[in-house]
């Protein structure tokens, strides 16, 4: 029987319920078993208790835009280029990741870059210590098992106008819509369930032969891929929004720095944003109207949300900071914590599985010095699926969490 391992004294926040005092967590190999106040959760015999009173516990973060890994992540083989996937550019011993840990961060939608309109497949990475890429996915089931990630596609300027790309917006969205329009075709001619009795009245088409491209296109109109697109102004916010009418994929928008503009076009499309509070380092064009308070004005018109870090635009290590700047420009403290673990992971279809500390979830979890939100609260130690990755007393280890590439090099 897996080692039970009760952490108990803490100040817990479950997330999906109020914050416990006094809090006891009970796990189990790699699950979660109790949450709850000391009086109400029994302590079995032999479980080791490690007694952290004073600090307090969250559920992992969910990063859900993300570039660590390692790999060069800005492929340029076609304007749309569905069949490649960061899954092969991914380093699983690259101090990123270390760097990511001892941010509190335990599951990261790693992906490619912007620079193309549809740049490829993201990667659901479980920031366990692994010797394989393979070992770090998070995966779906069903027809489509061997989804294990979304599909990364951008409009505005960053993929216009290199080499044979378009020039202009109304060629991005031309270019997008013809892409998007494979898949329907792709889907159509491919064996479905609901042709299996049709097959024993009829011989049935022969499926298609295997296209690594087309195949993936498939995966976004079936809704087994969902679609993660890079959108900062407010009239391209609105282009994606057509897409995504027209085609009726699974949609969640990234950055969204314009977002407050048209908080009620987003909410009636009933589609999420995960935003960078801060982003590029001196500015860009389409940020210049970034401002702290969208995503509380986003939440306010009903949009859910989820704060990112884009690293390495923004270091995984503060993550947390940036939900607290969100807090500063007006969202509320427990929806800037669910914008950080439950949202994401729901996000992702995850939910279910990580994102709140509850019986029968991955035990995910990170253990602080002080408040969560708190500018001066430390990552003190991070768990993952129960195992310690990151242990601030571990001198070693700190270095990913205070020093700079040289510190951490050492560190490795």
């Amino acid at each position: 029987m897996p080692a039970v391992t009760v952490f108990v004294g803490a100040t817990l926040y479950p997330v999906s319920a109020p914050p416990i005092e006094d809090a006891v967590l009970l796990v189990r190999g790699d699950e979660i078993v109790a949450v709850g106040p000391r009086v109400d959760v029994s302590v079995p015999d032999g479980a080791e208790v490690v007694d952290v009173s004073g600090k307090t516990i969250i559920p992992g973060l969910v990063d859900l835009h993300s570039h660590i890994g390692g790999g060069r992540l800005h492929e340029r083989l076609d304007f749309a280029q569905p069949g490649i996937s960061a899954i092969d550019a991914i380093d699983p011993s690259h101090a990123s990741i270390q760097r990511a840990q001892a941010g509190g961060i335990t599951t990261a939608n790693v992906m490619p870059g912007s620079g193309k309109l549809m740049g490829g497949q993201t990667a659901y990475l479980d920031l366990v210590d692994a010797v394989t890429v393979d070992e770090m996915l998070h995966c779906g089931a069903g027809r489509w098992e061997s989804v294990c990630g979304g599909m990364k596609m951008a409009n505005g300027t960053n993929p216009q106008g290199r080499g044979g790309d378009p020039t202009s917006r109304m060629g991005s969205a031309y270019l997008q819509r013809t892409a998007l329009q494979q898949g329907v075709e792709r889907l159509a001619a491919l064996p479905s369930d609901d042709g299996a009795k049709k097959k024993r009245r009829k011989k049935a088409p022969e499926p298609p032969e295997p296209d690594l491209d087309a195949d993936a296109m498939a995966e976004i109109i079936s809704g087994e891929r969902i679609i993660h697109f890079h959108s900062h102004r407010a009239d391209d916010i609105v282009t994606a929004l057509r897409l995504q009418e027209a085609f009726g994929f699974r949609l969640v928008l990234h950055h969204g720095s314009e977002g407050f503009k048209v908080a009620d076009e987003i909410a009636a499309a009933g589609v999420p944003v995960a935003i960078n509070v801060l982003d590029t380092p001196g500015g860009k064009e389409e940020t210049l109207e970034r401002r702290l308070q969208n995503p509380a004005q986003l939440a306010a018109a009903g949009v859910e949300i989820a704060i990112i870090t884009d690293d390495p635009v923004q270091d995984s290590r503060l993550l947390l900071r940036s939900a607290g700047l969100a807090v500063r420009g007006g969202l509320s403290e427990d929806d800037a914590l669910k914008a950080l673990t439950l949202t994401p992971a729901t996000l992702i279809d995850l939910g279910d599985r990580i994102g709140s500390l509850e019986p029968g979830k991955e035990a995910d979890f990170v253990i602080l010095s002080g408040p969560p939100l708190s500018v001066w609260s430390l990552v003190e130690q991070t768990y993952n699926d129960g195992v310690s990755v990151f242990d601030r007393s571990d001198p070693l280890q700190a270095a990913y969490a205070t020093g700079g590439d040289e510190a951490i090099q050492e560190g490795r």
